[in-house]
């Protein structure tokens, strides 16, 4: 099986993975994750595949909501982060030497602080809420892509063509939009892909700590950090089984980027 028909076939997973995700978590009524204490601290079982916990909530739909919450932060913030990179990449290597100092010195400027306090900066600043933890992670996900998509422009600004469009009076903006983002777009979706797990998984890490969703929603964070409690009680089930449904959809995404970026190589392309 060659690298084309694997992306194809983890595409199309993933994509299916999501909407049923997406869709389950917008139509799934509270009362299948409600509390029943006649229930609680039950193992695994066909009435209740992932257990329930110490309030007798049942794990399998408290994480089907949590994966849903973790996809829709997760959708918005590799969106945003994205183009915002593509905006300031742009602009860094197109409107002339101010425009680049000034986009590098943002981009060195959130590079040089630790990523967590940025993120736990922004989150706190914006509202400990679903709101405040999207915009905290997409505003802190585009330096590095802003880079590459500057470097990549650099490369292609002096090209003949380019520099023939410039002399017969092309504008900057008009230049940028026709001739050079049609050659950074593949770079720009793959990188977008790549951010899309990396922003679960830090909305995840953030709202364990507690910096994040409040505790009353089902995020994943939130019933991982809540299951901590209970690990030496014996609940094994109440942190397993979240923490692996997470791992594969971030794991799947990054399948996906790694195998575009395969085939965007010459030298793997075929393989």
């Amino acid at each position: 099986m060659n690298i084309r028909t694997k992306t194809r076939i983890a595409i199309t997973a993933a994509l299916s993975v999501v909407f049923l995700l997406y869709l389950s978590g917008i139509l799934l009524p509270k009362s299948l994750y409600a509390v029943d204490l006649a229930h609680k601290n039950s193992l695994p079982s066909p009435a209740h595949l992932f257990g329930t916990d110490w309030l007798g909530r049942d794990m399998f739909f408290r994480t089907l909501k949590g994966l849903h919450i973790s996809i829709t932060i997760g959708m918005f913030a590799s969106c945003v982060s994205s183009v915002i990179a593509l905006v300031l990449g742009t602009a860094a290597a197109v409107f002339g030497r101010k425009a680049d100092y000034a986009v590098l010195f943002l981009v060195d400027l959130f590079q040089g602080v630790p990523h967590l306090i940025f993120l736990i900066f922004i989150a706190l600043l914006a509202g400990r809420n679903f709101t405040g933890i999207m915009i905290a992670v997409a505003a802190t996900h585009w330096p590095p892509l802003t880079r590459v998509i500057r470097a990549e422009i650099i490369s292609l600004k002096n090209r003949q063509y380019i520099l023939v469009a410039r002399r017969l009076g092309v504008s900057h903006l008009m230049v940028a939009v026709r001739h050079l983002l049609p050659h950074i777009a593949p770079q720009f979706i793959i990188n977008m892909i790549l951010l899309f797990p990396h922003a679960i998984l830090h909305e995840a890490g953030l709202t364990f700590l507690g910096m994040g969703i409040p505790p009353e929603q089902p995020a994943i964070g939130v019933i991982l950090s809540e299951s901590m409690r209970y690990i030496t009680s014996g609940c094994w089930w109440l942190s397993v089984f979240p923490g692996i449904s997470l791992l594969m959809i971030v794991l799947l995404f990054d399948q996906i980027g790694k195998n575009l970026q395969k085939m965007m190589q010459p030298e793997t392309a075929q393989e």
